[in-house]
């Protein structure tokens, strides 16, 4: 059997809003539902389940930290995914001038996973997190 080929994304982003505004944009079923406009189900406990993105991505909540940290094992539900592998996403919140400057870590990522998961999210999360915390 070989081994499985890993990557790391690494992605800074600065958004509108406080690190408590983006971390419950993120970690409530409401806030996730709002900025991505598809079905989800987020636990706010270390241990729980979420699911996102319409059933798309789904895993537990690793460590939590409010307004500060979120880990998370993380599987997206695609067929050309290793079954049973879990990749780690991780998101450091900190204050910053002009708003909260977010700091991703996805890692584990399956190597022919990479690229369009980079583009993904940029695309996925940033990009609609900035509008729906402007607003």
């Amino acid at each position: 059997m070989s081994r499985l080929k890993v990557r790391t994304i690494r992605q800074t982003v600065v958004l509108p809003g406080t690190p408590r505004q983006v971390y419950n944009a993120l970690m409530t079923t409401r806030g996730h539902m709002g900025f991505t406009g598809a079905d989800a189900r987020i636990s706010p406990k270390v241990g729980g389940k979420f699911m996102a993105w319409g059933g798309y991505i789904h895993g537990t909540n690793i460590k939590l930290v409010p307004g500060k940290t979120i880990v998370q094992k993380w599987v997206p539900s695609e067929a050309t995914w290793p079954s049973g592998h879990e990749s780690t996403v991780t998101y450091s919140l900190t204050p910053s001038p002009r708003g909260t400057r977010l700091s991703f870590t996805h890692s584990g990522v399956p190597a022919e996973h990479a690229g369009h998961l980079t583009t993904g999210w940029k695309k996925s999360y940033w990009d609609p997190l900035r509008q729906y915390l402007a607003e």
